[in-house]
């Protein structure tokens, strides 16, 4: 039996289309951009662009996750249809929606007893959380249940690589993520700090690589290094963008040629304004299945 809800929050970062075309249910974060309140609901409030332009220009902006009552009414409006759900949270190792979401499960199991509420921490970001809900999507089509989706998940889940570079370090400087001094000489030896998530869900810097055309040549060597069968990778790829689409299409097209049985093209997305508000503009990152990350 695979009536039941599969579901994520936004900062899975595919489009609406996507999500629905899969038959996955969404939750917004939100934000704010110079004090004004958006949810973040996939660029339909404010388009990437002049979400991306107004960073450039200066303004300031928050995020906040999406807390314990809102998933109650979220989850509940699937338990009174008699639906089951598999909710799949944004990593716990860079937001507190893990959390928030399992207490919600938890209240609503005692209300709903006859119900099944799976949770599961995605250890991810972007479109590699993106990928992974997609290739849920598929299970789920093949029919597969929501006990053996939820397992599966869990066993699976750090198979997924997230690759990250970023071409402008002023909001990582911003955020306090790196010094001032840091940030004005990595920008003075153009270096473009590539980084990727470990194995619980934080995103760590890798290694600092002068220029960007390196940066997009070495996130393609770690895909050569660690996707599934190598340079047979037969799987899905995604890479998501903020506001450099130039940028992701050159990683694309080096990751096309390199693996030529690539399941379709590289599917090129916008990080989203949840954690592009944190990346600022410049950031390109890269996904792909492949062998356990470590630390």
């Amino acid at each position: 039996m695979n009536d039941y809800i599969l579901s994520c929050c936004s900062t899975a970062d595919l489009s609406a289309a996507h999500f629905a075309s899969r038959n996955i249910s969404y939750i917004c974060f939100h934000f704010s951009l110079n004090d004004m309140d958006y949810a973040d609901d996939l660029g339909k409030s404010i388009s990437f662009p002049d979400f991306y332009q107004a960073m450039r220009d200066g303004a300031d902006t928050r995020t906040s996750q999406i807390n314990e009552a809102e998933y109650r009414d979220y989850f509940e409006s699937f338990l009174k249809e008699g639906k089951d759900v598999l909710h799949v949270s944004l990593s716990s190792g860079i937001s507190g929606s893990f959390n928030s979401a399992r207490l919600a499960k938890e209240a609503l199991e005692k209300k709903y007893p006859e119900r099944k509420i799976y949770v599961v921490d995605s250890l991810g970001a972007s479109s590699g959380y993106g990928l992974l809900m997609d290739t849920l999507a598929d299970l789920k089509e093949k029919g597969m249940g929501i006990d053996e989706l939820y397992q599966w998940a869990m066993e699976n889940r750090l198979k997924m690589h997230h690759w990250f570079f970023s071409t402008d370090l002023t909001f990582f400087v911003k955020g306090g993520r790196i010094s001032r001094t840091a940030g004005l000489l990595g920008t003075m030896l153009r270096l473009c700090p590539l980084m990727n998530m470990d194995h619980e869900g934080h995103l760590i810097p890798r290694e600092k690589i002068r220029t960007k055309k390196k940066a997009i040549s070495r996130s393609v060597e770690m895909m050569k290094a660690h996707a599934k069968n190598g340079l047979n990778y037969a799987g899905k790829c995604f890479l998501s963008h903020s506001d450099c689409l130039e940028d992701a299409q050159a990683v694309a097209a080096l990751v096309e040629e390199a693996f030529p049985r690539l399941q379709g093209k590289v599917l090129i997305n916008n990080i989203g304004t949840t954690i592009g508000s944190h990346t600022g503009p410049g950031t390109v990152a890269l996904f792909f299945w492949g062998d356990e990350r470590q630390d």
